[in-house]
């Protein structure tokens, strides 16, 4: 309520003048001038670093300026690091005028039709319609509230709600929702595990950001089909639950987030994930079409490794990836991404899966086949193409090479050993704890040798990772260097001068903190065709 002054004094009489409610037309031509606010979803990073002392810590940082705000500190009462989200605070009668416009703009605002709308036209948007909502249901609501509201409704019809100032911390991995009334965990890049101070209090609440989601992956998710796989727009993996049947505190979320750019090779060593030599070993066997499979457990690195494993891929090869979700991004223009889609109808019962685009895929003259993660028949195809010629890259749920091979030997794989011996190396990442501090590393380098009958593998393994010391260590024999000898006509001895010059760049990249997305592919697709000048550059003879 508004108080109007009486006659020309700022003074407010209580004996003879009663406070009035503003006229309509003044609350009309107020709120058409307001001044539309500006929201920045993408604020600026803020450096953080690691603490070995978690009870010292206590970080607060924009997520969505100005309004949402992530505050982590070490909370005395439960002797555990949290993760709270700091937003307005709308008191009863402006939570009053959120629920009411929310409700009104629902049946206005058609969500396919703003979808390809850019940022500010969506702002714009919105805006428009509170305030033509507003003055339709006489909203006497000051500038202040106005804002405020303005806020949750660019936050809920744009993003994901509670969810979205979490979606929008560049620093979160993970968020993982187990149900009604259970805190939401996340897995942070510096902090590792949290908990929120987000919740979800009712089973309908829940039901409903299921669903939210489920539209936003254009996928479908009921009490028949209660189970949901997809990936957002912004290429963020989604695996979520709908009924109490299926998870017992209802209806369930788990969101994998990925990063807009993918991690750079020098960007991999500043982490400590592998070493200059490994990179540089690595970047040699992508060269010469050597076939790579990468294992690990869940959460163990395996996609940031492939997407940092194909930055080396000659700039003018074919490059054709398949997944069950989007998570590869590469840095090339002649790439064909490929993704399974689920049974659509009558016409359509199985749909396209993993095995039907790789069959599909050596018909498109691939020089290099992706696969994002072999689980099934599709590995059959894979080993297939292998043995035709065709460089392959992939990963696979194993967390060593015997473990690998029994995987691929039994079912519902099935492998016969013979096939096996196309593999050219392995790649072992891992999750560990090192001084305290969760990591990721690559682990081991094995190079397949030779697969026995009875399933035995002989094995050399250049590279391995001692967690003892927190050190890489290397050994100068390679048999995949002799192998691409044999194959190309190479002298081993100029295969190691060239590993050893790659070594030296790839480092020089990481001191001089050369991370950029563009800027090291240009510098790795430079270095194919005139490799004497950008040594010169770096100063490596």
């Amino acid at each position: 309520m508004f108080v109007r002054k009486v006659g020309n004094s700022h003074k407010y009489s209580h004996t003879t003048e009663v406070a009035r409610i503003m006229p309509q037309e003044d609350i009309i031509e107020r709120i058409k001038n307001y001044e539309r606010i500006n929201i920045d979803f993408s604020p600026k990073i803020p450096p953080l670093k690691k603490e070995l002392d978690k009870t010292v810590i206590d970080v607060r940082y924009c997520v969505i300026s100005p309004y949402a705000f992530v505050h982590i500190y070490w909370d005395t009462k439960i002797y555990e690091l949290v993760y709270e989200i700091e937003e307005p605070i709308l008191n009863p009668e402006e939570e009053k005028y959120r629920e009411q416009i929310i409700v009104a703009m629902r049946d206005m605002i058609n969500f396919q039709t703003i979808v390809g709308k850019n940022k500010e036209s969506l702002l714009d948007y919105i805006d428009k319609r509170f305030k033509i909502l507003a003055i339709e249901m006489g909203m006497d609501i000051s500038y202040e509230s106005y804002k405020k509201v303005f806020y949750y409704l660019c936050r809920d019809f744009m993003g994901f709600n509670e969810i979205e100032p979490i979606l929008r911390d560049y620093f979160i991995e993970d968020i993982e929702c187990n149900g009604v009334n259970s805190p939401i965990y996340v897995v942070h890049r510096i902090f590792r595990n949290l908990k929120s101070n987000i919740l979800f209090k009712t089973n309908t609440k829940l039901e409903s950001f299921v669903e939210k989601l489920a539209q936003r992956c254009g996928k479908y998710v009921s009490y028949a089909q209660p189970i949901l796989d997809g990936s957002l727009p912004d290429g963020s993996r989604v695996n979520a639950t709908y009924t109490k049947d299926i998870t017992s505190r209802g209806p369930t979320f788990t969101i994998r987030k990925f990063t807009k750019t993918p991690w750079t090779p020098p960007q991999l060593l500043s982490f400590g994930t592998l070493s200059p030599e490994m990179l540089a070993y690595l970047w040699i066997l992508v060269q010469y079409r050597m076939s790579l499979l990468i294992t690990g457990g869940t959460g163990s690195g395996k996609t940031s490794l492939l997407n940092a494993v194909a930055f080396f891929i000659p700039p003018e090869a074919r490059v054709v990836s398949i997944e069950d979700t989007r998570e590869l991004n590469l840095p090339r223009e002649n790439w064909l991404p490929s993704v399974v889609r689920e049974a659509t109808g009558v016409g359509d019962k199985k749909g396209i899966d993993l095995f039907t685009l790789l069959r599909s895929s050596f018909r498109q003259n691939p020089d290099y086949v992706i696969v994002g993660e072999v689980r099934g028949n599709e590995a059959f195809v894979l080993f297939q193409g292998m043995a035709s010629g065709h460089s392959s890259i992939s990963t696979m749920h194993a967390d060593s090479v015997d473990t690998l091979i029994k995987r691929l030997e039994t079912p519902p794989i099935e492998l016969s050993p013979t096939l096996l011996n196309i593999l050219d190396v392995v790649l072992v990442m891992t999750h560990a704890i090192v001084k305290k501090q969760e990591t990721r590393k690559l682990k081991e380098i094995v190079e397949i040798v030779n697969v026995n009958d009875d399933g035995t593998a002989v094995t050399n393994t250049p590279f391995t990772w001692n967690p003892m010391d927190d050190k890489f260590y290397s050994k100068k024999t390679s048999k995949v260097f002799e192998k691409i000898s044999a194959r190309y006509g190479l002298r081993v001895d100029d295969l190691e001068l060239e590993f050893r010059r790659r070594t030296s760049l790839l480092f020089k990249l990481y001191q001089n903190k050369v991370f950029g997305f563009e800027e090291i592919q240009n510098i790795i697709n430079e270095y194919y065709k005139k490799p004497e000048q950008v040594l010169k550059r770096f100063g490596i003879q």
